[in-house]
């Protein structure tokens, strides 16, 4: 299980460039949704990078699923590499995404974002449009549930109106 709040402080106080995305953000617009682990979408530029490692040192990131005896080198260059990293951390699983299918890379997510003060930050948490846009894109079957939520939600929404 994740630690939550300690992942978002610890972004949002070294002022990472960052969007909660996937069930973090599904169950900050529904309360009514459990997850084990926290997606973030991120600005891929160096500084933002570089921000991120020193960021997340101190929890000891390692790739989810690989075995212990591999070496893993927690630096920019390794995070430059790619545009996902799925990490086991001393405080849960994190994953970073530089991307979101179905939406694009950060500026578009943040683009389809909204500013939620959380913890004492200003965060930014994908809306319920690109969340449904993202899970529809993604076509997991672990998906539905949330995808039903979203759906509702989007309906409130619309009758509020």
């Amino acid at each position: 299980m994740i630690d939550i709040k300690k992942a978002i402080v610890t972004l949002a106080g070294k002022d990472v460039d960052f969007i909660i995305v996937g069930g973090v953000a599904l169950g900050l617009h529904s309360a009514a949704y459990i997850t084990y682990d926290i997606d973030v979408c991120f600005s891929r530029t160096r500084e933002n990078v570089q921000k991120i490692v020193d960021a997340l040192r101190e929890f000891s990131p390692r790739l989810r699923g690989f075995p212990e005896n591999l070496p893993f080198s927690w630096e920019v260059a390794t995070l430059s590499q790619a545009t996902l990293f799925t990490l086991d951390t001393t405080i849960g699983d994190f994953d970073l995404l530089g991307e979101i299918g179905g939406i694009g890379s950060y500026p578009d997510v943040l683009a389809v974002s909204e500013k939620w003060y959380i913890y004492g930050y200003d965060v930014n948490v994908l809306s319920i449009e690109g969340l449904i846009k993202a899970k529809e894109r993604a076509r997991r079957e672990k998906d539905e549930p949330g995808l039903k939520i979203l759906y509702a939600l989007r309906e409130a929404n619309l009758d509020d109106e």
